[in-house]
């Protein structure tokens, strides 16, 4: 059991920060259907970043600063690549899913470019640190009692980090003259405007906000998830954020609700064979002989089964999408 909590928090945590992305650049109006493309950038920019300082050997005796300052790096690279959606979606308006949809095809391309031209590598694979070091983890007590292990023993730093950022976005959100302007400027932005909030602005800092999240969504995910490697894809995670941040309503329960359940399920999916739920030495999932594509199609399948009961139900904000033109009220 504790294997399978702390599975699903390595599951959990990027899904939650991209789908509080995807909330921050709606709530101010902007439709970010490129978290996907956000996500890779970011990547491979705190790929980039953590293969520089292992190369060079700075800061070795710092693995986890290594770490955190990939992680700034990553969302600094995020939210230069929003910048792109916010220019096509709020200057020039545009089409916002056709614009994301663009950033999305943009970004494998651009990155594995980047990776062939100056690494000569199909993909970034991020070096070891000598000496066996941990790059992402930070061993509290391995020997803490009961369920303390699959919370503080072996845990990712970006874990803490996110949960941090969680509770600090949705009180910017929600308790914050700032959060309170951006979420009008999403619902309506002509009363924003005479009430003399600049609409373009928050909806530029939406965006830019959502991709900085969206690239340390990703950034996280390739070096928790995926061997450390950045390349032309983060197997469709973005879009599923994206389909958790409806689940949830455009509310941080909602999301950090939709986020564990879909990443307990992708947990099953991915470690389905050596998954002992009862700590009896069986191997339950494993025993029952489907293959695994049985096993890894099932948190997009309960995406797709969760949305059709609770579309309806669900409620965007009103202006979500409509480009905003100051001289028409």
């Amino acid at each position: 059991m504790i294997f399978l909590i702390q599975q699903t928090f390595i599951c959990t945590i990027p899904l939650l920060i991209v789908a509080m992305a995807g909330m921050f650049s709606e709530r101010s109006g902007i439709i970010n259907i490129a978290l996907d493309g956000i996500m890779i950038f970011g990547a491979f920019g705190g790929a980039v970043t953590v293969y520089a300082f292992i190369k060079t050997g700075a800061l070795a005796d710092s693995p986890q600063l290594i770490y955190i300052v990939g992680m700034l790096v990553s969302a600094a690279a995020g939210a230069l690549f929003s910048a792109l959606l916010g220019l096509a979606a709020i200057r020039l308006r545009s089409d916002q899913t056709i614009a994301g949809t663009a950033l999305n095809m943009l970004a494998p391309a651009v990155v594995l470019l980047i990776i062939k031209i100056f690494f000569m590598q199909d993909k970034l694979v991020m070096p070891t640190l000598p000496g066996g070091l941990s790059l992402t983890f930070v061993l509290i007590d391995n020997d803490l009692p009961g369920f303390l292990q699959a919370f503080f023993s072996r845990a990712y730093i970006s874990t803490y980090i996110v949960l941090g950022l969680y509770i600090a976005l949705s009180v910017l959100l929600y308790k914050t003259r700032f959060g309170l302007r951006m979420r009008a400027c999403g619902e309506h932005p002509q009363a924003a405007d005479s009430a003399g909030i600049n609409v373009h602005r928050m909806r530029y800092a939406g965006t830019l906000i959502s991709g900085a999240l969206g690239g340390l969504g990703g950034f996280i995910y390739i070096t928790t998830s995926a061997g450390g490697t950045a390349g032309g894809t983060v197997a469709g995670m973005g879009f599923l954020a994206i389909a958790i941040m409806i689940f949830g309503n455009w509310k941080p329960v909602g999301i950090a609700l939709g986020s564990f359940l879909f990443g307990l399920l992708r947990c099953v999916g991915s470690s389905y064979a050596s998954l002992d739920i009862n700590g009896d030495g069986v191997f339950m999932l494993k025993d029952l002989g489907l293959p695994m594509y049985f096993y890894n199609i099932i948190p997009y399948a309960a995406v797709l089964v969760v949305l059709m009961f609770t579309a309806g139900k669900s409620r965007a904000p009103k202006a979500e999408g409509i480009p905003y033109d100051k001289g028409m009220r």
